[in-house]
């Protein structure tokens, strides 16, 4: 494995305190692809979020996952191009390039288009972090960072949400002078929680140097209050932007997103994979990004189904933290694993807990007739 790192990647390795054998581990990561233990979400979902056998009629509000779908104009195109699956088709790929860099107000060479948006993620960590360089993250926050840095020796700082469940920049900035990459997922997942543009400019300008902030914007588009990042790529400075399809567009299966970022940061990505983008996701995407109103119309049915979904738990004396997501937290006041082993008998599969809160649940937000059996399922085990 150790001749597909050339020697200007292995300079580069040793000077970010890789050692020669780790060379060989990660020379593994450029064939390996989504074999990869930390690569596959599926790996993230052990326990409360993967239910490989739920009956049919089972309601799934455990991955986050949009129940609206593709728009009608992706399923159109979708099923257009499957004729034509025998071809790479590039061109798709170009154009979804094209549009978002357009749409986004950059330049052609500012956007690197993925199979989703996990991807870009653990390509970020891979080249930005390393066993003297490390991965910061706020806590409770999206572990996949984190699995991607323990595979290849990088250490994990960990910095406790605020009390308002924003991230604590000033914290984050400071947590470690050797940082390689921060991570702020806005909103966050799994609490849904707004961290303010002020906050991630503050972060960008006393962050230690050399350190790279990744920004994960995948449900940036559920809340009426969060702020792209976009100015800052535009800018030229050290972050880079994740998008996904997979939350509001509905896309998850489909598999579309991209990086946002400086080319030189973007380059650095690169090169911890290959292969023709799912020419699927990239039509699906393009003609996604074509409806004028699609944002506007689905934030507004998923945050009126989230916040009945509140104002009822509310009422039950069930607290739940603010969000702007398709996501909600709910002390459950019990332990969350239990309780959710509880829904399951129900037929009413939720999402994880996390180590921080403990007697908290993620309940990703369904359609209003899964929320209705949501509310009856816990109403049967709390009666319980």
């Amino acid at each position: 494995m150790k001749e597909l790192l050339g020697p200007e990647q292995r300079r580069e390795l040793a000077r970010r305190g890789f050692s020669r054998r780790d060379f060989g581990r990660l020379a593994a990561l450029l064939t390996a692809g989504a074999a990869l233990p930390f690569y596959n979400e599926a790996t993230l979902a052990q326990g409360l979020s993967a239910f490989p056998n739920l009956p049919p009629d089972a309601v799934r509000i455990n991955a986050n996952e949009n129940p609206l779908g593709p728009c009608p104009e992706a399923a159109e195109a979708i099923h257009k191009v499957v004729q034509q699956g025998g071809r790479y088709l590039y061109g798709e790929t170009f154009t979804f390039v094209g549009l978002l860099a357009e749409l986004e107000g950059l330049p052609k060479e500012y956007v690197l288009p993925f199979a989703g948006s996990s991807d870009p993620l653990h390509r970020a960590v891979l080249a930005f972090t390393s066993p003297g360089r490390s991965f910061v993250v706020a806590d409770p926050g999206y572990e996949a960072g984190e699995r991607a840095a323990h595979f290849i020796g990088a250490r994990t700082v960990k910095v406790p949400l605020r009390k308002d469940a924003s991230h604590d920049v000033p914290a984050m900035a400071q947590a470690d002078p050797d940082a390689g990459l921060i991570y702020v997922c806005n909103p966050n997942n799994p609490t849904g929680s707004i961290t303010r543009k002020e906050d991630i400019e503050y972060l960008v300008a006393n962050k230690p140097k050399g350190a790279v902030v990744l920004l994960d914007e995948a449900y940036l588009h559920l809340s009426y209050t969060a702020e792209p990042g976009t100015p800052l790529v535009a800018a030229n400075k050290d972050i880079i932007i994740l998008r996904t399809f997979s939350k509001l567009y509905g896309m998850a299966g489909l598999r579309a997103g991209a990086a946002l970022g400086r080319p030189d940061l973007l380059e650095k990505i690169r090169g911890y994979g290959a292969g023709a983008l799912p020419v699927t996701g990239m039509v699906g995407a393009i003609a996604s990004l074509r409806v004028k109103d699609l944002v506007p119309k689905r934030r507004q049915i998923i945050a009126d189904i989230r916040e009945e979904t509140v104002e009822w738990l509310d009422k039950q004396g069930y607290a739940v933290l603010p969000s702007e997501a398709n996501m909600i937290m709910v002390d459950v006041r019990r332990p969350g694993r239990a309780f959710g082993q509880a829904m399951l008998k129900e037929k009413v599969a939720i999402g994880r807990t996390w180590p921080t809160l403990p007697n908290h649940v993620r309940v990703s937000i369904g359609t209003r007739d899964e929320m209705a059996k949501f509310r009856a399922a816990f109403t049967r085990v709390m009666n319980a």
